[in-house]
């Protein structure tokens, strides 16, 4: 199978998934100018439905906010930064973890000892794995990084498995994903396996328009695109919102 077909396959999968959960790809433009980030949030409950992806200007981070406050139930697994940036390096979760990785870059830390602060979400029964993905600019010998913290069959009794997988190369129109859930189910399964191989349009907003129409339609919440120049590292942010 070559990695296009390999790569469709996995795509019609993710359109026929309907709670993949939140979910990151991590990969390069098909002109190889442009690394890409894509990440995603779903809900099936009131609480995780009612977000937005709010871009900062003045910073180029990425939040989350309640839209309607009053509807805000329980903010600290929801509310976040999903995305951060160092001069050399893109961050993306799907939790808290982002400033723990960010702070802990800036004082000389790396991604993986960042991480190993943390473990799964305390959202028993699910226990959501936390997954995190990380883009450098100087791409030797890891172009980027995708990370899960997970349980083992939605029980704390094994504690937390950890599982880092570091690309070397970057391959021009792909991307690798991962997500929380492998699909519905009460308690929802964590995704098991390898990152899998993705497409990557010719744009942000081409990628944009291609995953938001590609995740459930029900479930779907916010989704973003960072495009990042690798000459100057400096990205441009597309956001879009169900609400709002």
């Amino acid at each position: 199978m070559s990695f296009s077909e390999e790569a469709a396959l996995n795509f019609k999968n993710l359109q026929q998934n309907s709670y993949p959960g939140r979910g990151i790809i991590l990969g390069t433009s098909p002109d190889g100018k442009y690394f890409a980030q894509v990440y995603w949030i779903m809900g099936r409950s009131v609480n995780s439905r009612n977000r937005i992806f709010v871009y900062e200007p003045e910073t180029g981070f990425l939040k989350t906010k309640a839209f309607d406050e009053s509807k805000c139930s329980d903010p600290h697994l929801i509310i976040y930064y999903p995305a951060r940036h160092t001069v050399c390096s893109h961050i993306i979760t799907n939790g808290d973890q982002t400033d723990t990785i960010y702070n802990a870059i800036k004082l000389g830390g790396t991604f993986e000892s960042a991480l190993a602060t943390r473990e799964y979400e305390d959202d028993a029964p699910n226990l959501t794995p936390r997954i995190s993905g990380i883009t450098y600019r100087n791409a030797h010998p890891t172009v980027y990084k995708l990370s899960i913290l997970k349980s083992r069959n939605n029980s704390e009794e094994a504690g937390c498995d950890r599982f880092t997988y570091s690309y070397e190369k970057a391959l021009p129109g792909f991307g690798h994903f991962i997500s929380t859930y492998k699909e519905n189910g009460s308690p929802i399964p964590s995704f098991s396996g390898e990152p899998q191989l993705m497409p990557i349009q010719a744009s942000a907003k081409e990628t944009l328009e291609t995953y938001w129409n590609a995740v459930n339609e029900d479930n779907k919440v916010s989704m973003m695109v960072k495009w990042i120049n690798r000459e100057t590292f400096e990205a441009e942010t597309l956001v879009i919102n169900k609400l709002g």
